[in-house]
């Protein structure tokens, strides 16, 4: 039977309405591509990652792209990434001209597998793309060991770690290239767009090249263009929308660990051995909770589809991040088959994204539980 409850999305964005009034603004004072707001929004993130440069853009998907070209990788380079993430993260690989590698997952972090990550690497081996999966950083220390060993750039992933941390320090405030995205779903948003934090201003001067047809501007009018750039600046539109955001980040990251931690409280400690499902790694130092996910059980009620059409029956909203890309036609096409990487194969048929967003509340978190165990235990 359908639920006379209202739908419960598995995300929304939240946007104040003083963030609203600012984009008004925006929109009468005449500037709205990059401009002033842009340039602002990019002092308080610099200022955020602890005076690193911060450039920003129209995605989260060019900003890798733009360190990978940064990093000078190209045709003959190998990239090493993880199988289970937004196909962005395979495709900018190749968009350079390289070729993507990948390395199975953690069954239980289901981040990349920092040992077959290593085992991975061949001389042609130029940069990895670690993926903080929900939120939840690699182990650091040791990621960035491997690049210092074998002389790899490391483009971190980092589109859903906004907020997220290792050691108490913020993620993107140290590293090599970290790039983050902006997009609708995320812990804070500009509608879409992204950030990329370089590791100085020659790199930062080269990302603006990029971003924009490769232009470089001197006195009153001069002009011109040494590296092949794109169209990939952010508007002050979205800037506007971004500085209302950022102004409650601390807020928004304590709310997501509040209700993740309400999460495991309400499946309680018998849920796993009940169902046969596995939740995700309680972390509430260094996580953001940008998804709460949980593995469903191998031998479960029906498929995932199934599933997930209980759950819309009941007015409760999933998702499911992410397909393996390798299994992908176009990545098939390049060699990859099925049963290469059998964890992120397992955990990409199984994996349930559940509501998590800003403006839900421990009632609606009690209510997708609750929703989950009316179809998982019988």
């Amino acid at each position: 039977m359908t639920s006379t409850l209202p739908f419960l999305p598995f995300s929304k964005p939240t946007i104040d309405e003083a963030t609203i009034a600012a984009v008004g603004d925006v929109l009468r004072s005449g500037w709205i591509t990059s401009g002033p707001k842009v340039q602002a929004f990019e002092a308080q993130l610099s200022e955020y990652f602890g005076g690193r440069p911060v450039r920003t853009f129209n995605s989260g998907t060019c900003t890798m792209e733009i360190a990978l070209r940064i990093a000078g990788i190209g045709p003959g380079d190998e990239v090493i990434t993880t199988p289970v993430s937004w196909v962005a993260t395979a495709n900018v690989i190749i968009e350079v001209g390289a070729t993507p590698v990948f390395a199975d997952i953690d069954p239980v972090t289901r981040n990349i597998d920092l040992d077959k990550l290593e085992a991975a690497i061949t001389p042609r081996t130029k940069a990895i793309i670690p993926v903080y999966l929900s939120g939840l950083p690699v182990d650091m220390d040791r990621l960035y060991a491997i690049a210092d060993k074998y002389k790899l750039r490391v483009v971190e992933d980092a589109a859903q770690a906004f907020g997220s941390t290792w050691k108490g320090k913020r993620i993107g405030a140290f590293g090599d290239f970290v790039s983050f995205s902006f997009q609708a779903n995320k812990n804070i948003t500009t509608g879409e767009g992204g950030a990329l934090v370089l590791n100085n201003l020659e790199e930062a001067k080269l990302a603006e090249k990029y971003r924009l047809q490769g232009v470089t501007r001197s006195g009153v009018d001069g002009i011109d263009v040494d590296v092949l750039g794109g169209k990939y600046n952010m508007s002050d539109i979205m800037a506007a929308i971004g500085l209302g955001q950022f102004a409650n980040i601390d807020a928004i990251t304590a709310h997501r660990r509040a209700l993740a931690r309400h999460y495991f409280a309400q499946f309680g400690s018998d849920f796993e051995a009940q169902s046969g499902a596995q939740l995700p790694v309680q972390d509430f130092e260094n996580s953001n909770w940008h998804l709460f996910q949980i593995i469903l059980p191998d031998n479960g009620p029906g498929t995932r589809a199934a599933f997930m059409q209980q759950m819309a029956q009941q007015n409760v909203g999933t998702g499911y991040h992410y397909a393996p890309i390798h299994l992908f036609t176009m990545y098939r096409e390049r060699g990859f088959t099925e049963g290469m990487f059998p964890v992120s194969e397992k955990i990409g048929r199984l994996t349930v994204t559940l509501p998590m967003f800003y403006a839900m509340t421990t009632q609606d978190v009690e209510r997708a539980v609750a929703t989950v165990k009316s179809i998982l235990i019988k």
